[in-house]
């Protein structure tokens, strides 16, 4: 932010891009992969500018990731949308000096590179700060910006591992398992996106109550510059807040959680279960007033009315043998036609979705929560290609996506060139791969 106004007044493309609650913000997005590139994604999906900056020719690696045909993959245009792209080499003095100018007139910057990077290129915490006091910094991370493991590198995998959350995952008697998306970087690009806008409501708080009881806000003297206000966003951090009472249970009791498979420990019966018809469904029938429905409901009323399986402590005993009369019952039946039996029980319980599964699915499409668009795959343009809608609702329905991932260095002459008033032999220069 300026240092009198809230937000800065970035481009906008429509009045319908101005009515967005982060219409305004202006975001300087460096990160690579998924964990930043999430985090600009967010904030751009409710209206903040978000100029991706790209390395010259190769750009984000995620445009490779997951390619079926083409240059550019359905992942980096999913996570990258509604942003813009300048390609630039930070490495060069006339990319570092773009940055700088960007930072000037922009409410964050957002990097998830190796601890220290940023600095080496002389772009660190308190030189953007020096540019603009009131910049927001959010920084993700393997390990943080500080403690004795900053410095080493680290994908989301490592992080899983690290946070305990990976040894959860999977069957007991077999090795910890990842789940099938990169759950740790988007965990992080969530945490991230609501640390950035936490500090820019934080900011427009305190100049409005300045302004209500008649006090000026001071502009930041040059001889004191503020320190910098930084999100720092540890992935193995962002993990470990996931894993609910793990350390308490540890600390009061010396228990270790183990691997349960599809079964939450202590929890049953609340388990996947095969279908006649080759699907699958999850059946949520742990709830004590619920079990004795569940039980009449797959004929076996006898485990219903036993005194031993009222609570959960017991029904978690004995959670074989209730997966195994549950899975006897489920594969006589349909996906459908189990489903049925149990929403008459009041039983909460629904098929396990495939890709063609959502696509068909009614509750998406009634929140417009697969949008449809064409997309260039870099050498082909394929029609009515679903992407997922952007949440939270504000309102009844998804807010639109306004653009897919771009074009790689698609907005660089408008950035560096109408905007930062570069030269063409400029550009080059800054754009030129080092």
């Amino acid at each position: 932010m300026t240092p009198h106004s809230f937000p800065t007044a970035a481009s906008s493309d429509s009045s319908a891009d101005r009515a967005l609650p982060l219409a305004g913000v202006r975001v300087i997005e460096l990160g690579n992969y998924i964990a930043a590139p999430t985090t600009g994604r967010l904030l751009a999906d409710f209206g903040a500018e978000v100029i991706k900056i790209e390395r010259p020719h190769t750009g984000d690696e995620l445009r490779n990731w997951r390619l079926k045909k083409g240059s550019v993959s359905m992942l980096y245009r999913t996570i990258n949308r509604n942003k813009k792209s300048v390609e630039l080499d930070l490495r060069s003095e006339l990319g570092r000096q773009a940055i700088l100018d960007l930072v000037r007139d922009s409410d964050v910057l957002l990097e998830n590179f190796r601890p220290g990077t940023l600095e080496k290129w002389g772009l660190g915490p308190d030189v953007l700060t020096q540019v603009n006091p009131d910049i927001v910094i959010t920084r993700i991370s393997a390990f943080g910006q500080t403690g004795p493991l900053s410095e080493r590198p680290g994908f989301a995998a490592v992080a899983e591992a690290f946070s305990g959350f990976r040894n959860l995952v999977g069957d007991p008697d077999r090795a910890p398992v990842r789940v099938g998306v990169s759950i740790g970087d988007s965990i992080a690009g969530l945490y991230a996106a609501f640390g950035t806008a936490i500090s820019l409501f934080q900011k427009l708080a305190l100049r409005n109550a300045r302004r209500e009881v008649g006090r000026e806000v001071k502009e930041p003297s040059s001889e004191s510059t503020p320190a910098p206000k930084v999100i720092d966003v540890a992935l193995h951090e962002a993990m470990f807040s996931m894993l609910e009472s793990l350390i308490p249970d540890y600390g009061a009791y010396g228990d270790e959680r183990q691997r349960t498979g599809g079964r939450m420990e202590g929890i049953a019966p609340s388990n996947a279960y095969r279908c006649g018809d080759g699907g699958s469904i999850v059946v949520a029938g742990n709830g004590d007033g619920i079990f004795r429905r569940y039980m009449e409901a797959i004929g076996r009323p006898d485990l219903g009315a036993d005194p031993d399986l009222q609570t959960n402590a017991g029904r978690w005993d004995r959670r074989d043998e209730l997966d195994a009369a549950i899975e006897a019952w489920s594969l006589t039946l349909s996906v459908p036609e189990a489903l049925a039996v149990l929403d008459e029980a009041g039983v909460p319980a629904g098929a396990i979705h495939t890709a063609a599964d959502i696509v068909d699915e009614p509750q998406f499409a009634a929140r417009d929560m697969i949008q449809y668009r064409d997309v260039s795959t870099g050498e082909e343009t394929l029609e009515h290609v679903g992407f997922p809608g952007i949440v939270p609702l504000i309102g009844e329905k998804s807010l639109p996506i306004r653009n897919l991932g771009p074009d790689l260095g698609a907005d660089t002459e408008e950035i560096l060139g109408q905007r930062l008033g570069l030269s063409a032999d400029d550009i080059r220069t800054a754009t030129k791969k080092s």
